[in-house]
């Protein structure tokens, strides 16, 4: 493999679980350092989360879920099914049990704990999209700020003490505060109800479904293969691991990495992950505009993310706590168009295309799990919420390097899954 000669003791082979931008990553890396990969996925390239997001490679806006305002939103979406953040009325223990060590992280020092936690992540990502476009993977990234638009400057103050915030913490996000007009001139979609705006530089946006179906391809082009199969469990020790199927003979490697999203704690939990994941599902959809759409819009009072994609806007938006598989909700995707028709003009909302929901990996505390797990040659990849497509390839390069050199980069200390 090219650039990388393996180190002697290295795994010769292994099997990467999920074939979404985590996994695929992962299985590129492990390439790159002279590994055999076989992928498995139980629907295929881009199934989940990957595929309908917004498309922001965006380290300046990956603010942990987990600050103190989003609990008082949470405790209103109780009796709110229009929220942006909604928490179904259920009768899941597991779910409530997730939802409380959630709302015990939902204080400033576990907040910027993930924020520090994930600097490493952030200042690589975008260097580990380059890796990947300059070496094959086809999809390109594109430059552009990202604009973020209020209905009032009070509005506005709520996302620059969070970028202030960001800052203390290590991370310096370049930004630029906009009037109403400024911000129209910039953003041509914007309706004369937003008054103010920040622009965030520095960050990118990619078609996500594409690009991992480019990333899919280029790990096949490597050599590896990609198998369509649920995985039952994986037998594991000091010889290799065995990753079983249901029905049918089991593929037998070096090592295997678990990177299945939101149904990550289905497995992991057998191996000693005390951290769970639950899905916080994300909607989106299509929409065709009249007037351009030179760069990402954001719109935080509502949640709402708006990228430029196949001519149109694709609009994403809200953090449903539901489970993975269950149908999408109509109510929700009425809900973000309500939220977002007063702020854009010149998107015709009725004509919209490619009806979208998809579970997005939550942790508690706001970090992900990245590293080796108690069983031996067993590794986990995920819980990076909604900020899985920016930091995929960056995870996948630090843990090919954990996987290859048997040292834990530093990179990943807080992110280790065994925490």
């Amino acid at each position: 493999m090219a650039g990388f000669e393996r180190l002697d003791g290295g795994p010769r082979s292994a099997v990467v679980i999920g074939a979404g931008i985590v996994g695929l990553s992962t299985a590129w890396f492990l390439q790159e350092r002279g590994v055999a990969v076989t992928v498995v996925d139980r629907a295929g390239v881009a199934a989940g989360a990957s595929w309908g997001n917004a498309g922001w490679i965006a380290p300046g806006l990956a603010i942990p879920l987990n600050e103190p305002a989003v609990l008082r939103y949470g405790l209103r979406s109780l009796f709110n099914p229009a929220a942006p953040l909604h928490v179904p009325a259920s009768a899941d223990p597991g779910l409530w049990s997730f939802l409380a060590r959630f709302a015990a992280n939902c204080r400033w020092s576990s907040w910027t704990r993930a924020v520090r936690a994930n600097l490493p992540l952030n200042d690589d990502c975008l260097d580990a999209f380059d890796v990947l476009t300059r070496s094959g993977v086809t999809v390109p990234t594109v430059a552009a700020p990202i604009t973020a638009g209020f209905a009032s400057p009070r509005q506005a103050r709520g996302l620059l003490r969070e970028l202030r915030r960001l800052a203390a913490a290590g991370q310096a996000v370049e930004h630029t505060e906009l009037t109403g007009a400024e911000l129209r001139e910039l953003v041509p979609l914007a309706s004369s109800a937003v008054t103010a705006g920040v622009r965030i530089d520095g960050q990118r946006h990619v078609d996500p479904g594409g690009f991992v179906q480019a990333l899919g391809r280029a790990v096949v082009a490597r050599g590896a293969t990609i198998q369509t199969f649920d995985v039952v469990d994986i037998d594991s020790d000091t010889d290799g691991v065995l990753v079983r199927r249901a029905v049918g003979k089991g593929l037998r490697a070096d090592v295997a990495v678990l990177a299945t999203g939101a149904w990550l704690s289905d497995l992991a939990g057998r191996w000693g992950v005390r951290v769970p994941v639950r899905a916080g599902r994300g909607y989106s959809f299509t929409v065709p505009v009249d007037r351009p759409v030179p760069g990402p819009i954001y719109l935080p009072a509502i949640r709402v993310a708006c990228t430029p994609y196949q001519d149109g806007l694709r609009v994403a938006g809200t953090m449903e706590f539901r489970d993975p598989d269950a149908p999408a909700v109509p109510a929700r995707l009425a809900a973000i168009i309500a939220s977002a028709r007063p702020y854009l003009d010149g998107v015709r909302w009725e004509e919209r295309r490619d009806l979208w929901v998809g579970p997005r990996p939550v942790t508690p505390d706001g970090r992900p799990l990245v590293g080796a797990l108690r069983a031996p040659n067993t590794y986990v990849a995920g819980g990076h919420g909604m900020w899985g497509l920016a930091h995929g390839p960056v995870t996948g390069r630090l843990l090919a390097e954990q996987i290859t050199t048997g040292k834990q980069p530093d990179a990943l200390r807080a992110l280790d899954p065994i925490r």
